[in-house]
């Protein structure tokens, strides 16, 4: 939960910050520590001013987001948490009061101070995450986007009043309906809604749960990746503001920053009402276990294997780029990333050849470089695995098309990375590895992908959480709801009708009426 820190804390921090703008030449340096010294120091949690002097860490060279490192901030321990989560409740007693047109009004009003700061949010999350700049913005631009979604479904929700269907039988040889009855279907706000967020989204994810379960009457707790503390922090301090500018509780958008542990005790907590996790499928099938045993809610938001079906008569405009920025986009590091490219035995050298002669015009760099299109992964265990899987594939008999090795420069920069020659058994080809890898695939007749490509139209329709058509698998419209189905978790945010997640619903029979009509046509005398 955010508050006010100490002074003496907040004067530490921010001497801290200013001796670091002045003692760091370069543009960039200057323009993260001012950012720190205007903005992050004026808004951590009590937990986390203690030890904002740590947050910085030391540039090693003249290009910052590769090769800075940041420290953190402070990590919540079990005293913290339950502070946290005990005025969150408080908070949440007083939101689910207020109308949801009203609240729907101050979702508005956060969009509306999002876009204010949407630049420099942008350039914090490009600085923390790795994502290339204009891909931070669009990041911020998504919360702006589903905020404004939010205040219209603010005024739809509701549950229908369904005609009673109730009967009991007379004489066992008619029926009678019973009159003076409605059925209504309510609405409720499930509580307090936990939301753990990934490094790779630090940002629109929580946007996402956060729009929709406020407008819903929820208060949410975040926590984000350990990684990326400082975009939670500089995000919950924007919402914190517009909460306090209306006289309610900041804590009604908390806070929490830490680890597994933290996770461990959100996912354990029956206090949590809903758990929102988006993560890995390992750490998920054991967030999934630990909420079921104490019967609670999830959401999941897993992994994906993704993969983009090209059959002999595509238009290949569509096809190469479609394919390249789906594979090489954020690094590799969506879990819409396409990973995975069948192609026609027809078309498939073609292809292949115009793909890598793209991938080499792919332009790698800092990050807060408008030119760059292409960043480095998140940390160097990312870097490992992404070797490690390229290892695999040539054991597997893969043959490295372009790619391959990291990168010799400052950071965690890899080359993106085309494998052909993989059987579709293959294991590594089922394998996710959260790097810019792209496994093709031979096929070479229509039934052999017919069931993958088509069963959409079908009356069994795919299994698939998302079907795209002419167009590469990442990216997501805010009015659908995002989400996949097996190993990635069945969970569904955002749009569509992903709001009734985030509610408990009631069925309400009420008796307008004198009698006292029975099931079964039982009668007491």
């Amino acid at each position: 939960m955010l508050s006010a820190g100490r002074p003496l804390e907040l004067l530490a921090a921010r001497a801290y910050c200013w001796q670091y703008a002045c003692g760091v030449p370069g543009k960039k340096n200057s323009l993260f520590a001012l950012f720190c010294f205007f903005f992050l120091t004026s808004c951590l949690s009590s937990p986390a001013a203690r030890t904002l002097a740590s947050v910085l860490g030391k540039s090693k060279g003249p290009s910052l987001p590769p090769s800075f490192v940041l420290r953190g901030v402070a990590e919540y321990g079990q005293i913290d948490y339950e502070e946290t989560v005990k005025k969150a409740k408080e908070a949440w007693k007083v939101w689910a009061d207020i109308p949801a047109p009203k609240r729907g009004e101050i979702v508005r009003q956060i969009g509306d101070a999002l876009r204010q700061k949407i630049k420099v949010l942008g350039s914090l999350v490009s600085l923390e995450m790795g994502k290339i700049f204009v891909e931070g913005v669009g990041e911020v631009q998504e919360y702006v986007d589903v905020c404004d979604y939010a205040v219209g479904l603010s005024r739809m929700i509701g549950g229908p009043i369904l005609p009673s269907e109730s009967k009991y039988v007379v004489f066992f040889c008619f029926c009678l309906w019973r009159p003076g009855h409605a059925l209504i279907e309510q609405w409720n706000p499930v509580g307090l809604v936990g939301v753990i967020t990934a490094f790779n989204f630090p940002v629109a994810v929580y946007g996402w749960n956060s729009a929709i379960a406020m407008i819903c009457g929820n208060a949410c707790l975040w926590k984000g990746a350990p990684t990326t503390s400082l975009v939670s922090v500089a995000v919950t301090r924007i919402i914190a503001k517009v909460l306090e500018d209306n006289k309610l509780p900041g804590a009604i958008c908390s806070l929490v920053c830490g680890g597994a542990d933290i996770g461990t005790a959100m996912a354990r907590d029956e206090r949590m009402d809903l758990l929102s996790f988006t993560g890995s499928t390992k750490v998920g099938k054991q967030v999934a276990l630990m909420v079921q045993e104490r019967f609670g809610r999830s959401l999941l938001e897993l992994g994906g294997n993704n993969a983009i079906i090209v059959f002999e008569d595509a238009d290949l405009n569509l096809v190469i780029p479609s394919a390249l920025f789906a594979s090489v986009g954020t690094a590799g590091q969506r879990c819409t990333t396409a990973r995975r490219l069948f192609l026609h035995e027809s078309i498939h050298d073609e292809v292949v050849a115009k793909l890598a002669k793209a991938y080499a015009q792919v332009r790698i760099g800092d990050p807060w470089d408008s030119d760059t299109l292409y960043g480095p992964l998140h940390t160097k265990e990312a870097v490992k695995m992404f070797l490690d899987a390229v290892e695999q594939a040539k054991q597997q008999g893969g043959s490295v098309v372009c790619g391959g090795k990291v990168i010799n420069r400052p950071g965690n920069y890899v080359e993106p990375t085309i494998v052909t020659g993989l059987p579709h058994n293959a294991p590594i080809v089922h394998t996710e590895t959260f790097a810019p890898i792209l496994y093709v695939l031979k096929f070479k007749s229509h039934v052999t992908c017919m069931q993958l490509s088509q069963c959409f139209r079908k009356p069994k329709g795919s299994d698939c959480g998302i079907v795209n058509v002419n167009i590469p698998t990442s990216g997501a419209e805010i009015g659908g709801a995002f989400g996949g189905e097996k190993h990635t978790g069945g969970g569904r945010e955002s749009g569509s009708d992903s709001w009734k997640l985030y509610m408990r619903r009631s069925t309400c029979t009420i008796n307008y009426s004198k009698d006292l009509p029975l099931a079964q046509g039982i009668k007491f005398q």
